[in-house]
């Protein structure tokens, strides 16, 4: 059996958690500009159809008594590792997926703990001791039904499918709830008038593998049942990235130039606090109509100093002919290694400040910013704050 662990409105809860003023409050974790969008909402705020991933200045048309709060992220990833630890007293195989949200095999536990539901009661119960938050867990004989199953009865929820619940639940399941069913997806599905997961069986294995390619065999394993995936107790983090909204749409070469500095110095920082090297620099822009563009270049020797990260970025973005203005700056970095990975030596020596010395004027900077906070110390050219 999988449990699928979701932690309830994560960000926004443990903001509620440590301000008792915002308990039963309508509130969202976002930027402070308009034109930042809703990283979390709480419940409250989701009953007037606030979302994540939203326009702060829609959620507010939406709720005017919405309560804006800025995020904290060394606070999230506190409370995340507690929640990951707490989950690894009832099981070794622990999978985390994101900040708030991990897939456990919990077969052959309940020698140990008891029943399916007992363990998830358990865990819920001691999360809500330790922390004071609430999650929602979902449990099923594969890992695909267990994540369906955690989001059906938020927040602070507890789903079981068992094997001889899951072809039902299969059957009646909406297509569109598959992860990985996208937009594209779904116009296709509504010409073939698939509606349910149970609709796939159909249709042949080459009819489904024309019209949706790998996704159409998959689509036709998961609507019997079958679903290969393992929980991965060896995940290592696949990217960094740092982005943000800009406070009107702009061109200025010197104003983004600025952006890219700063959205570099924290993917580089949090690349040295997971002891982390990257290959890969990649850059990221959003455009006034909303349409998006990404470019990356894979360096022959990884990296970690937020000064390589920026020089590789901005070269970047001077590859771009910008016809529109520039709505959204982010950076990010790929193709992640150990720090203690052996590298190749270059033979061609680098005129500029070694890649070791800019680490270690990063890594003084780093602890400084640690001790006294983020607003101590900063590139001169940084005049203004851009989250």
């Amino acid at each position: 059996m999988i449990l699928h662990i979701d932690m309830d409105a994560f960000f926004a809860a443990v903001e509620q958690r440590d301000n008792p003023a915002l308990k039963n409050k309508p509130i969202i974790v976002a930027g402070n500009s308009e034109r930042s969008v809703v990283s979390t909402a709480s419940y409250e705020a989701r009953k007037f159809g606030i979302r994540s991933a939203m326009p702060v200045f829609l959620a507010k048309r939406k709720c005017a008594d919405l309560i804006i709060v800025p995020g904290n992220m060394k606070k999230y990833k506190s409370d995340s590792k507690r929640i990951m630890d707490i989950l690894s007293q009832f099981s070794p195989l622990v999978e985390p997926v994101s900040i708030d949200e991990a897939y456990v095999d919990i077969s052959g536990c309940e020698r140990l703990f008891g029943s399916s539901e007992a363990m998830a009661r358990a865990i819920k119960k001691k999360i809500m001791t330790e922390l004071s938050l609430t999650s929602s867990i979902g449990i099923a004989p594969i890992k695909f039904l267990s994540k369906i199953a955690s989001d059906m009865n938020k927040p602070d929820g507890l789903t079981i499918i068992t094997k001889s619940d899951a072809p039902h639940f299969l059957a009646a399941l909406p297509v569109k709830k598959v992860p990985g069913v996208g937009s594209a997806a779904m116009k296709q599905m509504d010409t073939m008038n698939i509606q349910y997961l149970g609709d796939i069986k159909k249709f042949s294995l080459q009819i489904l593998t024309q019209k949706f390619g790998k996704m159409g065999s998959h689509l036709l394993e998961l609507s019997n049942g079958i679903d290969m995936s393992k929980v991965e107790t060896d995940y290592t983090r696949k990217s960094i990235s740092s982005e943000t909204t800009l406070p009107k749409d702009m061109s200025d070469f010197e104003t983004i130039k600025g952006i890219i500095l700063d959205r570099s110095q924290k993917v580089g920082k949090e690349l040295r606090e997971n002891h982390f090297l990257c290959e890969t620099i990649f850059i990221k822009l959003k455009f006034s109509d909303f349409s998006q563009v990404t470019r990356s270049r894979t360096l022959n020797t990884p990296v970690c100093s937020s000064a390589a990260i920026f020089n590789e970025a901005l070269a970047l973005y001077r590859k771009f002919e910008l016809k529109k203005k520039i709505r959204l700056v982010g950076v990010g970095v790929t193709s992640l290694k150990d720090k203690n990975t052996p590298i190749q030596m270059q033979l061609i020596k680098d005129e500029r400040l070694p890649e070791k010395q800019w680490e270690s004027v990063d890594r003084a900077v780093d602890s400084i910013i640690e001790k006294f906070g983020n607003d101590i110390i900063k590139k001169a050219t940084l005049n203004e704050p851009y989250d």
